[in-house]
């Protein structure tokens, strides 16, 4: 290795500079697609890792611990152990290089740019579920099912869920607290660094996040990070009485026992209770406390020196620090998923009306969507699209030229329709106006209303107007009418209530 340091050195030198050349000679190129700005982006990725690497052996031969470095240069000035002179030195290398050319006759010299610049067409595999589009979705389905059903979620579709992931703060403090909701956070994290990871590989998320921390600890001194200011923090400390479990949000000793025992143990000790036994004995232990006040207990239950909390302050602190320590790495985790959300925010809305897009689709129609969608990807083009003067702005046509004006005239193309049951969405001309009635989403729309999207409702873009609408056809078939023979209630003499109809025929019959 230390007759050929140098060589290597100064290849890895070169190395780093051609990788540079190719970073900005691939950056030059503009990409025509999302899936082309993903491969130039992973491309990038992959050199700056290969120049991280190649540096740091650098530094390794810089640094000649071993002072290998230091042996070859002064072998080369002929400063040799063995006191051989320069000429000897010179004549010895020499004599290597021959012995080498000669036991490799068939070696030949590799033009190494034509290697580097295969780099520049290579695809890197990043892998997406088929819900994620290649990085345009998020696909939160696994954490969704979760979440759904854990003690501290609620029972929501999964639409309403992306609204919801990303607030974390407005959950309850005490069901924070428990290790579900840890694990729970683990993952969502974990995702979201993932999803990162491969749509943005040229963003240094450890930067990031060490942003993140050195915020956090600020606003957690003082005790002003969203959902952990009020109850339980006082000028960033918790308080004894808040460490503890709060029972009230659990109402059997199963449930209870999912807190861990370590969390049992904790609280036990702060009450000043015996910490043995099994996770099972100490929930059941801890459950006592709910409905029996703690000089009530029986005297066993109580560890030797110890009555009550205020007989073992020692014990609650203790218990009060670990809460606080576990309060903080929730509320860390809890500010880093906030922040990759901020990023991910445009990505969040596409996967929102991704999926209340498809609700209003069939199968069939999602199945000819997904072709569609694979064909374009396909006949994109790798060159750069020339760019097409169109000052007016009008719309492409199929042949992807701007159609004529007369065209945009005749069709009322600068005319805009607006439809509150679409969220305030704008059409663009009476044409897509009246076909948008039939659309997912206006369908989804009226989904949300209750109401179905019949042919009485054309027309129509005002959530009121479709409402009084409504109401006036219920009317109308019946629906709203009021029925005495079924809704009118009668009581007999045990109490028990009938319809007018029912009640009329048991005592006809004698029954009542």
């Amino acid at each position: 290795m230390s007759s050929t340091l140098l060589e290597v050195t100064r290849a890895s030198h070169e190395e780093v500079e051609r990788l540079e050349r190719l970073i900005v000679k691939d950056l030059q190129h503009e990409p025509t697609s999302n899936r082309e700005r993903l491969f130039q982006n992973h491309r990038v990725r992959n050199m700056i890792e290969s120049i991280t690497t190649t540096t740091g052996k650098l530094i390794e031969i810089y640094e000649d611990k071993d002072n290998a470095r230091k042996d070859e240069i002064a072998a080369l000035g002929g400063q040799t152990a063995s006191g051989t002179n320069v000429f000897s030195a010179f004549y010895d290398r020499l004599k290597e290089i021959r012995e080498y050319h000669r036991r490799h006759l068939n070696a030949r010299v590799v033009d190494a740019s034509e290697e580097y610049e295969e780099l520049l067409k290579e695809e890197p595999r990043v892998e997406f579920s088929g819900e994620e589009g290649y990085g345009r979705y998020l696909d939160l389905h696994e954490l969704y099912n979760e979440y759904v059903n854990s003690k501290f979620g609620e029972s929501i579709e999964y639409s309403a869920y992306l609204d919801v992931f990303s607030k974390p703060h407005k959950i309850s403090r005490n069901l924070k607290l428990t290790r579900q909701y840890r694990e729970y956070l683990e993952h969502l994290l974990e995702y979201l660094v993932y999803f990162f990871q491969r749509t943005e590989p040229l963003q240094d998320l450890d930067r990031i996040f060490s942003k993140v921390e050195t915020e956090f600890e600020d606003l957690w001194e003082d005790g002003k990070i969203q959902g952990w200011e009020s109850k339980g923090l006082e000028n960033g400390h918790v308080s004894a009485q808040d460490s503890l479990i709060d029972l009230d949000y659990y109402t059997t000793v199963q449930e209870l026992m999912e807190v861990g025992p370590e969390k049992l143990k904790e609280a036990l000790a702060a009450l000043g209770l015996k910490t043995g036994g099994t996770v099972q004995q100490r929930a059941e232990r801890l459950f006592l406390t709910k409905h029996t006040p703690l000089e009530q207990l029986d005297r066993k239950h109580f560890a030797k020196g110890s009555r009550n909390i205020e007989q073992n302050g020692v014990a609650a602190a203790a218990a009060a620090a670990s809460q606080k320590a576990d309060s903080k790495k929730i509320a860390l985790k809890e500010a880093k998923i906030k922040r990759l959300c901020e990023l991910l925010n445009e990505t969040i809305l596409q996967t929102k009306e991704n999926v209340e897009k498809k609700q209003a689709l069939t199968y069939e129609e999602m199945e000819a969507e997904r072709e569609e969608e694979e064909v374009q990807a396909d006949t994109e083009s790798d060159d750069d699209e020339q760019q097409i003067y169109n000052p007016l702005k009008l719309p492409m046509g199929w042949d992807g030229k701007p159609i004529p004006y007369w065209l945009y005239k005749l069709h009322g193309l600068g005319q805009e329709f607006k439809c509150e049951i679409c969220g305030n969405h704008s059409y663009w001309g009476r044409r897509a106006f009246e076909r948008h009635f039939k659309e997912w989403r206006h369908q989804h729309g009226m989904r949300c209303l209750g109401i179905p999207n019949t042919k009485n409702f054309n027309e129509i873009t005002s959530i009121q107007e479709a409402k009084v609408l409504w109401e006036r056809i219920q009317e109308r078939q019946g629906v709203n009418k009021w029925r005495p023979d079924l809704e009118e209630e009668y009581e007999d003499k045990e109490g028990n209530i009938y319809n007018k109809k029912t009640f009329t025929d048991l005592q006809r019959q004698g029954l009542i």
